[in-house]
């Protein structure tokens, strides 16, 4: 039935090769077919209106929804105003700022102001209730709104003292001494 010119076959051949595999595939699909309460054939693979339903609604909801639902912010303010703030030894601006933050826990609180004494301290931020195990999950997950967390502090900066003489003299006394105790 196939005719062979020069050693290859012939453009019919293939084409019934073709045809072939074709209808082998449209038989193994209409035996995987399955027959729905409403009559209507469906495949391996395909989804009913329902599923497709539900999958959109669950992707739009989940597209919607916010990332994460609780959101944490620092807010610190001093006195003088317009003092530069650190947390953990990272510059977040001017008092007064706020800004967002990750962790709850201990931060490192560094504020100057030139006329001012440096102010160095720790900050302990707790966590609310909503965000313990296993409430947490269900507030940065599941819950369908925005929380908001936030935890204020002021501080309030003591003038810069001026050293007296005598003071300076000592310092530069106990200087000289550690450096020269150092080169032996």
């Amino acid at each position: 039935m196939a005719r062979r010119h020069g050693g290859t076959t012939s453009k019919r051949f293939r084409a019934a090769c073709v045809w072939e595999q074709a209808v082998e595939a449209t038989k193994q699909r209409s035996d995987v077919a399955t027959k729905e309460k409403s009559g209507r054939l469906m495949f391996k693979g395909q989804r009913s209106k329902f599923e497709t339903g539900v999958l959109a609604v669950f992707m739009v909801a989940t597209l919607t929804v916010p990332y994460a639902c609780v959101r944490r912010t620092i807010s610190i303010t001093t006195e003088p105003p317009n003092a530069r703030v650190f947390l953990n030894d990272q510059e977040v601006g001017r008092s007064a700022v706020t800004t967002d933050f990750l962790w709850y826990g201990d931060y490192g609180v560094t504020i100057r102001q030139e006329g001012y004494e440096t102010l160095q301290t720790n900050w302990t931020i707790k966590p609310p209730w909503y965000q313990h195990i296993p409430l947490d999950f269900i507030t940065e997950v599941l819950w369908p709104g925005q929380l908001h967390d936030t935890h204020s502090r002021h501080f309030v900066l003591e003038p810069a003292r001026t050293p007296t003489q005598e003071e300076l003299i000592g310092r530069a006394t106990e200087t000289r001494d550690r450096a020269l105790d150092a080169r032996k």
